[in-house]
């Protein structure tokens, strides 16, 4: 039977992360990748980047931790050639046939971010068109790292189920209690501590601090291992109240202490506070959609089938239409965040639905077969 809980929280996540481009793309708080905010920091208060400090800590755990769970079932149900061969399909190629396919056009609007943020030109205007695709093409990859990493993240795991044939780890994890599944939470903090804490500028110490793959792989695993089992889920759906009231306990302590602070510095991101509220948030936000959102509809459904492809074209409508405003017009901030707002939740859907229906380039955004 499936899980529509877990359908509908990745989705629910996902839409959150379309959110938080939105506020992100406009922060003053130093966050690398936005155009930048409408006043420096501390002299203009921009409360609406709070949003950025909610979502951060969990959102991008929370969607390793539902793929970890999502590889255990379909490996219930294919073998691990196949489910290989389909993940490289659905992950490798559009993170990099993709990139110049579609994704070239992010790309553009990124450079042209970067030059309006460093003050400089980056791309001579000289340079031949087919110089600054491919160029385009990688500087495209913007939220694409997700999908990058999971797909090397699955290639470990087949590495770790040769390796215990019997399935003896998975086995065991089924029997923590709600304690236990609590103090994982240490392994969340130690992955957090692979961070590189002081990152050379020419380097690529900014790359690992933002695929974080020791992190996330300990996301992964925990899902694959030990929250697809059922036991586990139903105990974490028992405690989903005294979870969430946790979580929103440090969360508004983090918040409270930390708010002008860059959320996404290693200093932060591994500081006991955030990691503390990243986890509970993560288990608080299982339990509570087990209990409540094990359903579906129309609605539903349909999000379920497309949120994977809002997510890879979503970041061209945040690009385009952040940076367009941002630099060609005296709109108000307000005024800006509703438009940026209105365009990636009515163009990102329209977007999907033209490219899913053009064969090639279906497989090569989406990964999507010959329907």
């Amino acid at each position: 039977m499936r899980k529509h809980w877990i359908d509908n929280l990745r989705w629910v996540t996902v839409l959150l992360v379309l959110l938080y481009h939105v506020v992100y793309f406009y922060n003053n708080k130093e966050v690398f990748g936005g155009i930048g905010g409408f006043g420096p920091y501390p002299e203009w208060h921009q409360y609406q980047d709070v949003v950025m400090y909610i979502l951060y800590p969990w959102f991008m755990p929370l969607l390793f931790i539902l793929a970890g769970i999502g590889s255990r079932y379909a490996l219930q149900k294919q073998t691990a050639g196949e489910w290989f061969r389909a993940r490289t399909r659905k992950l490798l190629v559009p993170a990099t046939i993709g990139l110049f396919v579609f994704q070239w056009m992010t790309g553009y609007f990124n450079t042209a971010v970067s030059q309006v943020v460093q003050g400089k030109v980056l791309l001579p205007e000289e340079l031949p068109l087919l110089v600054k695709i491919p160029i385009w093409g990688i500087s495209g990859i913007g939220p694409l790292w997700f999908i990058q990493l999971l797909w090397l993240l699955c290639i470990v795991l087949l590495l770790i189920r040769a390796i215990d044939r019997k399935d003896k780890l998975w086995a065991w994890c089924g029997k923590l209690g709600i304690v236990w599944i609590v103090l994982l939470g240490v392994l969340f903090w130690l992955g957090e501590q692979t961070l590189i804490k002081n990152p050379r500028p020419e380097s690529a110490d900014g790359l690992i601090n933002l695929y974080k793959p020791v992190f996330y792989l300990i996301c992964f695993l925990l899902g694959y291992f030990v929250f697809s089992h059922e036991e586990v889920q139903e105990k974490v759906k028992q405690a989903w109240i005294p979870l969430t009231v946790c979580a929103v306990i440090a969360g508004g302590v983090l918040i409270g202490t930390t708010f002008g602070q860059n959320n996404t510095s290693p200093e932060y991101m591994s500081s006991p506070l955030n990691c503390l509220y990243g986890w509970l948030a993560c288990l608080a936000l299982m339990g509570w959609f087990n209990a409540c959102f094990d359903r579906t509809g129309k609605f539903a459904g349909y999000m379920t089938r497309t949120s994977y492809g809002l997510y890879i074209v979503h970041y061209l409508v945040v690009g385009c239409f952040g940076y367009m405003m941002k630099q060609y017009t005296s709109l108000q901030p307000w005024a800006m965040y509703v438009i940026l707002a209105v365009a990636v939740f009515t163009l990102s859907p329209l977007l999907y639905e033209v490219l899913h229906r053009i064969p090639f380039v279906r497989w090569c955004v989406f990964g999507e077969k010959k329907r």
